[in-house]
Parts: C-alpha cells; sequence; structure tokens
C-alpha cells in the first residue's frame, strides 16, 4: 500500500478517501489512486478461512494407519517417523521409517495410543494431510494422502511437488 501511497502527491494521499476531483489528478495518478482504493478494500475485508486455521499445522491419522502401528509397535516404544527428502521423479519424497526417539524440535501426533512423528521442516510439506495404509497384492505401505501443499504427484504416489 506504501508503494502506491508514494506515487500520489501529498494531497491526494491526505484526501484520498475524502473526494478528490478527477481533474486534480493526472492519468497515472488516477490509476495509482485507484489501485491504492482497491487494496485498502480489499485487504481489509481478507479474513481467513477457519476451516483451514482448524486443521493447519495437522496430521490426520486413518483408521488403517492407527491399526497397522498398533500391529507393528506391539510392546515396543516405537513410532511412525515421516521425513520430506528431496528427490524423487516429482522433485519430493516421503520417507516412513519406524523409530523410538524423539528429538526436541519433532511435532508429535497421537491418535488410539500410537504416535506419528515428524520435524517442523517436513511438517511445513505435508501439513493438513492424511497419514493412510494401503495394503495391496503388490506392496502394503504408509502413503501420505489428501496434501494441501502438493501440486502434483508421481503415478506410484512416493514423490510430489510442492505448491507455490
Amino acid at each position: 500500500m506504501a508503494s502506491f501511497a508514494r506515487k500520489l502527491p501529498a494531497l491526494a494521499v491526505n484526501s484520498a478517501f475524502c473526494g478528490i476531483s478527477k481533474g486534480a489528478l493526472s492519468f497515472s495518478q488516477m490509476r495509482a489512486f485507484h489501485s491504492l482504493r482497491a487494496l485498502r478494500s480489499t485487504t481489509s475485508k481478507l479474513e481467513p478461512d477457519s476451516s483451514l486455521l482448524k486443521n493447519s499445522g495437522q496430521l490426520k491419522l486413518s483408521d488403517r494407519c492407527v491399526e497397522r502401528l498398533k500391529r507393528l509397535g506391539e510392546g515396543d516404544d516405537a513410532h511412525l517417523r515421516i521425513v520430506v527428502e528431496g528427490g524423487g521423479c516429482s522433485g519430493f519424497q516421503y520417507k516412513f521409517e519406524m523409530d523410538s526417539k524423539i528429538n526436541e524440535d519433532d511435532k508429535v501426533f497421537e491418535r488410539e495410543g500410537v504416535k506419528v512423528v515428524t520435524d517442523c521442516d517436513s511438517l511445513e510439506f505435508i501439513k493438513g494431510s492424511t497419514i493412510d495404509f494401503e495394503d495391496e497384492l503388490i506392496r502394503s505401505v504408509f502413503v501420505v494422502t489428501d496434501n494441501p501443499q502438493t501440486e502434483q504427484g508421481c503415478s506410484c504416489g512416493a514423490s510430489f511437488s510442492v505448491k507455490f
């Protein structure tokens, strides 16, 4: 907003919202004036979507994910760690591993006694996603689904590109 204000004469800035006659400003000043008005009117009305705030920074764990982690971690202190690394055919890839250590900067998501852990950097790439477990004829694997941070992914679902 300040960059538009610098283009206007001091008089126009001070009286911009009190009504200025069009003849007092040049064409480029009027364009800047209208841009300033439009910017001011739109920015004051922007409000965050409450549904996005409710799930921001969270991971959802599917029932299949929880059941599989219960079976894997019986009698053990292990949890599922998710890391996002550079690589794969789309730019980034998910890495899943069982781990027993929780670091200081980790975020822990827990449901029914099972834990999924990720570092803060990786969480930025997967927040709002669902962690699921797929048990197919050719493979059984943890997957990240419904990731609002991704633009596209590869056909196997192992790698993805990020929305900018």
